[in-house]
């Protein structure tokens, strides 16, 4: 004989509910009962983009640069096999900005020390050829990554300083250069009690934008202020307060 199972009657049997996933928004599925919704992607605005390789290694590579490595008791430095103020800055200054966006050694060294030296040395032969820099400029701060981003913080605030009417230059640029400095700009690492050694070295973004912000404002004539405020809505001058 079968067995029986007795239940007692005060007993509910429940039924497990199956899970439902949760609807994409603004679908007919997202307005019913009972539904979870999904939230909207991560924009990923912060997130570090891969970069191409530069013509920059390439011409390293070749050999094609009148430079070499030369170690000193202060550190490395550059050693240059022909006088700066005699390069031809419409071939290489473009090319070493295009190096910012390196982040391997050599590259990263060679490309950040040559620009200060060219902007040092020659910077009577800067002003025609900032047109060429702004899209290296431009491909270093979108690569998002922070080595990249703060070297070119650094270089656009010696950049703006290394000759007269630099500054003024680069206002009709300020929409290809500004758009990454507003995303960054509040990115500021709170330590609390702690110490971040990274303003020592110069490594926080925040407070590099802020300096390159201000020497925009200081050294780009009487339409900085109101290019940078159009760009960046949460500055504020630092020459009219």
């Amino acid at each position: 004989m079968a067995t029986q199972v007795l239940v007692p009657k005060n007993r509910v049997i429940r039924k497990e509910k199956k899970e439902v996933d949760p609807a994409e928004g603004f679908t007919i599925k997202a307005g019913m009962n009972n539904i979870k919704v999904k939230g909207p992607p991560s924009a990923n605005a912060f997130k570090e983009r891969p970069a191409k390789p530069t013509a920059f290694r390439k011409f390293y590579e070749r050999g094609d640069f009148p430079i070499q490595l030369e170690h000193d008791t202060k550190g490395n430095k550059i050693a240059w096999k022909v006088e700066i103020e005699k390069l031809d800055f419409h071939h290489y200054l473009p090319l070493f900005f295009e190096g910012l966006c390196e982040d391997t050694h050599p590259y990263e060294f060679f490309a950040r020390q040559g620009v200060h030296d060219m902007l040092e040395h020659g910077s009577h032969k800067v002003l025609p050829v900032i047109p060429q820099l702004i899209i290296p400029i431009k491909t270093a701060l979108n690569t998002r990554k922070m080595v990249s981003v703060c070297t070119s913080l650094k270089v656009l605030q010696h950049l703006v300083v290394s000759a007269n009417c630099i500054g003024e230059a680069l206002v009709p640029y300020y929409r290809q250069i500004l758009p990454i400095l507003n995303i960054f700009k509040n990115r500021n690492l709170n330590k609390g009690d702690g110490i971040d050694y990274s303003q020592q070295r110069r490594e926080n973004v925040g407070d590099l934008i802020q300096e390159t912000l201000e020497a925009f404002e200081t050294h780009g004539g009487p339409d900085a202020f109101i290019n940078i405020k159009y760009m960046i809505p949460t500055y504020e001058s630092c020459v009219n307060n």
